[in-house]
């Protein structure tokens, strides 16, 4: 054999034969036929099914946890396995959309577990672009059918507003940032009998539920469909208890 037929035999024979490939390819697309749905099925498996649950059953969640907190017997939780389910994913019960004051801890008032609460905290619990996006991501993607606005007595943010608008001064720093955003409950509240800053309190937590209520697109039309509920609260920082207002 001349040297230039035995260079193209020897190259024919490395070449994968075309019923030897469409075997591969078909064996490989056989794997993924029968994996894609088991994935798929894993995928959609929520890490906690416990937490998937309506909006009224949600709030019932979270009253229950709130009266064993009140009352000194919360639960022994296990953060261990809990962290071993979360580790793909999450599917929270509840937001909350708490104030920042170091005396407040969502997770500790509603003796919740990990993967149970979505928390957003600012000094005033109020609702800006980035808590509201942040609300929305849980709803949307997360599935979340409760939020709580949840305020709290001798609110320090709230106070600072009040005595910032009545001495018509400027807080040092980005603290006025704060007083634009609590200023609208300030206001609102202005004459009104009884305790400034508890009706102001009040007022922040009425005011902002009605805020995410309305929140478009997405808020609004998941309150609308009834897949979410957004309510508000007071924490008492006296006995932990937190009362429902809306």
């Amino acid at each position: 054999m001349c040297e230039i037929c035995s260079r193209e035999n020897l190259a024919h024979q490395a070449q994968p034969s075309r019923r030897g490939l469409l075997r591969f390819f078909g064996a490989a697309a056989a794997g993924l036929a029968l994996a894609g749905p088991a994935s798929a099925k894993e995928d959609k498996k929520p890490p906690k099914p416990q937490n998937v649950v309506s909006p009224d059953a949600s709030l019932n969640l979270l009253m229950e946890g709130n009266e064993r907190y009140v009352e000194g017997d919360s639960r022994r939780h296990d953060f261990k396995r809990e962290r071993e389910a979360l580790v793909g994913g999450q599917n929270p019960y509840a937001g909350i959309l708490s104030c920042a004051d170091s005396r407040i801890a969502p997770e500790y008032a509603f003796d919740s577990g990990r993967g149970d609460l979505f928390v957003c905290r600012v000094a005033g619990n109020f609702a800006n672009s980035d808590t509201i996006a942040s609300m929305e991501y849980a709803v949307a993607m997360l599935g979340t059918p409760l939020i709580v606005v949840l305020g709290h007595d001798a609110c320090g943010a709230v106070g600072a507003t009040i005595k910032s608008l009545k001495d018509n001064s400027t807080l040092p720093g980005h603290l006025p940032s704060l007083v634009t955003s609590i200023a609208p409950a300030v206001s609102a509240i202005s004459g009104r009998s009884g305790d400034p800053l508890d009706n102001a309190i009040r007022q922040n937590v009425i005011d902002n539920v009605a805020k995410l209520k309305s929140a478009t697109p997405i808020l609004s039309s998941a309150v609308e469909q009834g897949k979410l509920k957004v309510v508000g609260g007071i924490y008492r920082l006296k006995d932990g208890r937190v009362e429902m207002i809306t």
